[in-house]
């Protein structure tokens, strides 16, 4: 088994596209990944994963249909499962994510953000 650090800015640094999530690592059934986003997702929900969003960089809201939350780089926010949500930015952010392996990022929505077969970097 190799063990190896990951280097979050030089991921980053491959990824030239919006909200398509890359694999960087993988634990105990769980991905780790990275994404660029810029405006507006899908409103959506994961019945069955629970999903945390660590803000790296960028203006980055989660609206969920009580509230809206902000949440700043350096912080993170967990959306448990069933829970609709949608994140927005306001200009580029990068974003690390870690959910269950298998968790489609639109959840329960299909449409044009969704990605199925996420490309492992």
């Amino acid at each position: 088994m190799k063990i190896e650090k990951v280097n979050i800015t030089e991921k980053l640094n491959q990824i030239h596209d919006l909200w398509n999530p890359r694999i960087v690592g993988e634990l105990n059934g769980q991905h780790v990944k990275l994404t660029k986003a810029d405006g507006e997702f899908v409103w959506h929900k994961h019945d069955n994963e629970d999903e945390m969003f660590l803000i790296i960089k960028g203006n980055f809201t989660m609206e969920l249909r009580d509230k809206t939350i902000e949440v700043k780089p350096g912080e993170f926010i967990i959306i448990p499962k069933g829970v609709e949500h949608r994140p927005v930015t306001d200009g580029e952010a990068h974003v690390l994510l870690f959910e269950p392996a298998g968790t489609l990022n639109t959840g329960n929505i299909k449409n044009e953000f969704t990605k199925e077969n996420l490309q492992k970097i």
